[in-house]
């Protein structure tokens, strides 16, 4: 079902309207970041904007909520920017926003990660905890070395298929708008094995700083060496790191001057499509997974 097509039952109750999430809605939706102190851009955004769909609520012009869905093929997508200014919390329009992304994702399979305050409404809505989100970032202390250009080198036009495959095969979902638009704006590099491609990692601008992330790669291992190799070429700069609890990076990602500042629970609506053998140890960020 197109997200444009969606019915706002509410509409009548109040006088909030839903209404597709478009460009003019930008300022607004920033501003309901800032408010929570989500580090977003509004160049963060546009960014999601481009890649997926979603809804604001208005009231008088307004944005007072927001939330969007991303599409991975027509059987999975993931869900994020949800949120509810703190004035209109508590009327329902969580739920409002969320039924409305389910009707318009259909029944794909759905990955969120979920703050505990959204954890109860989530959970109504059939999605179960699947594993957590560890949040690291700040300034990382030392310097870091490239590793030698026949392990890790820079992403060549001709690693772009090769790059997808394994993305697909280590998230099991199609995730080729997602990569083409990050190789875009981006610093992406290759783990080679063999002189064959099997993992890779992409830097790029985000929120306070830097993110890196996508990392995909066989082995915990690995995937430091792709992160050491984004991370030479972000000397002195802010970074933030999106990893999965059971990763085995966290306590490596401490040593290095990047903390654990927060969790996410990731939930599941649906079933996971099979992945692997190659691993995601960094997320882009926790909307787009």
């Amino acid at each position: 079902m197109k997200t444009a097509d969606i019915r706002d039952r509410g509409a009548a109750a109040d006088d909030v309207s839903l209404v597709p999430f478009s460009a003019h809605h930008l300022p607004g939706a920033l501003k309901l970041s800032q408010d929570l102190r989500w580090p977003y851009r509004i160049e963060d955004w546009a960014f999601a904007l481009q890649l997926g769909h979603g809804f604001v609520l208005e009231r008088d012009g307004e944005v007072i909520a927001s939330a969007a869905w991303f599409p991975y093929g027509e059987d999975c997508a993931t869900m994020g920017m949800i949120i509810v200014s703190g004035a209109a919390q508590g009327r329902g329009y969580g739920a409002r926003l969320m039924d409305a992304l389910l009707a318009a994702a259909g029944p794909r399979t759905v990955l969120l990660n979920s703050t505990p305050e959204g954890q109860l409404l989530y959970t109504r809505r059939g999605f179960q905890p699947a594993g957590t989100i560890h949040q690291h970032q700040g300034n990382p202390v030392g310097r870091f070395e490239a590793p030698p250009l026949d392990v890790v080198r820079p992403l060549a036009s001709s690693d772009v298929e090769a790059v997808a495959r394994l993305d697909a095969e280590a998230t099991g979902f199609q995730r080729r708008p997602l990569l083409e638009r990050l190789l875009e704006v981006g610093d992406a590099q290759v783990l080679l094995r063999n002189g064959d491609v099997a993992g890779y990692v992409i830097s790029r601008l985000f929120g306070r700083g830097h993110v890196v992330g996508p990392v995909i790669a066989p082995t915990v291992d690995e995937a430091r060496l792709l992160i050491k190799a984004a991370l030479s070429r972000l000397e002195d700069r802010f970074v933030r790191i999106d990893t999965a609890a059971d990763s085995g990076l966290s306590p490596w990602l401490e040593t290095i001057g990047l903390p654990q500042v927060s969790d996410a629970l990731t939930m599941v609506r649906g079933t996971m499509p099979p992945s692997g053998p190659s691993c995601v140890f960094a997320l882009s960020n926790q909307s787009l997974n």
